[in-house]
């Protein structure tokens, strides 16, 4: 693993950049709130809905910042990535809308309508089995076959600069915001949002939501170095990755705590959110509201953002849904 004094450190400017570049490509999506939610947690809810993203996620906003990032000779040569769906699918809408090829590897037990989502946007699946080594060593042979640019889904500044354009979004859309809370598996979302709330927003706190069966993030930030997991299970699938060390810069210096929720807590608050609100969203979208329902005295009387990061679910495969 890099130092993080070896790698790019992206600023508040290279997610300005970040905005104009992508702006023709993605959704300002917005926010909406729930007066029962309110009541339910104690506090005033704002959720930011990049369910509503274009591909279904805000990790569309990371992916376009890359690709179109590309001088024409390395965009000749095609991307690649590896992810258990949301950029996977959104690297190949980026890479589509440029006009290049993109190589996504997928865990085999990746969610159908992940998969299919990244060949709908013309991109190629390559499966591999279900942890962090085996992802990593297919990764590599496929890098080696096609040459093509590396986009890693979240330990990336430029991916870091994308993703910091929501929480810029969020901070113009809602005055005097006390605290946002986003999930956090590999950290490019958090990681963006601390880059962006630290500048335009100081006094904002960030809080990182993570399923307490893939919490190696909340027991990186505990012991002060990172600590990963190969393969941890989950219902929240797109968290199940470890932190990075640039994504661990931003954990380690801005975020104020991560909290921890259960899978029944998970799933009830999806469940509870698609009741009232309406809206598709998935499980690793609802840890957010599962841990602020479970630490109501954190944010009580507070106005939190929360970040909904994406609605590509499997709808023949609901948690709720036994058998």
């Amino acid at each position: 693993m890099k130092d993080v004094s070896e790698m790019y450190i992206p600023t508040y400017d290279d997610v300005v950049a970040a905005n104009e570049r992508i702006a023709p490509y993605i959704h300002r999506t917005p926010v909406l709130t729930s007066s029962y939610l309110n009541r339910l947690t104690g506090a005033e809810l704002f959720f930011k809905c990049e369910n509503f993203q274009k591909a279904g996620a805000f990790k569309v906003r990371g992916a376009s910042n890359a690709v179109f990032g590309l001088s024409d000779e390395q965009a000749a040569r095609g991307v690649a990535t590896h992810s258990s769906g949301n950029h996977g699918l959104s690297l190949s809408y980026a890479a589509g809308r440029r006009g290049i090829p993109c190589t996504v590897v997928m865990p085999r037990t990746a969610p159908q309508a992940k998969k299919d989502a990244v060949k709908g946007y013309g991109g190629r699946v390559v499966e591999c089995e279900p942890s962090t080594s085996s992802r990593e060593a297919v990764f590599a042979e496929v890098v080696a076959e096609t040459g093509a640019e590396f986009v890693h889904p979240y330990n990336d500044p430029r991916v870091i600069a994308g993703q910091g354009t929501c929480s810029r979004e969020l901070a113009s859309q809602v005055e005097g915001l006390d605290a946002v809370v986003a999930p956090i598996g590999g950290g490019g979302m958090i990681s963006g949002s601390c880059l962006t709330l630290s500048h335009v927003a100081p006094g904002v706190k960030v809080y990182a939501a993570e399923p307490k069966q893939a919490d190696d993030a909340a027991r990186s930030f505990r012991a002060g170095h990172i600590i990963a997991d190969d393969a941890p299970e989950t219902v929240a699938d797109g968290l199940k990755v470890p932190l990075k060390e640039l994504t661990w810069h931003f954990v380690r210096n801005f975020v104020t705590d991560i909290l921890t929720a259960e899978e029944d807590e998970i799933v009830a608050a999806m469940k509870t959110i698609w009741k009232r609100m309406k809206i598709v969203m998935e499980p690793s979208s609802a840890v957010p509201l599962a841990t602020i329902l479970k630490n109501k005295d954190i944010f009580a009387g507070k106005r939190v953002g929360v970040i909904i990061t994406g609605g590509n679910v499997d709808l023949d495969h609901l948690p709720w849904i036994k058998g």
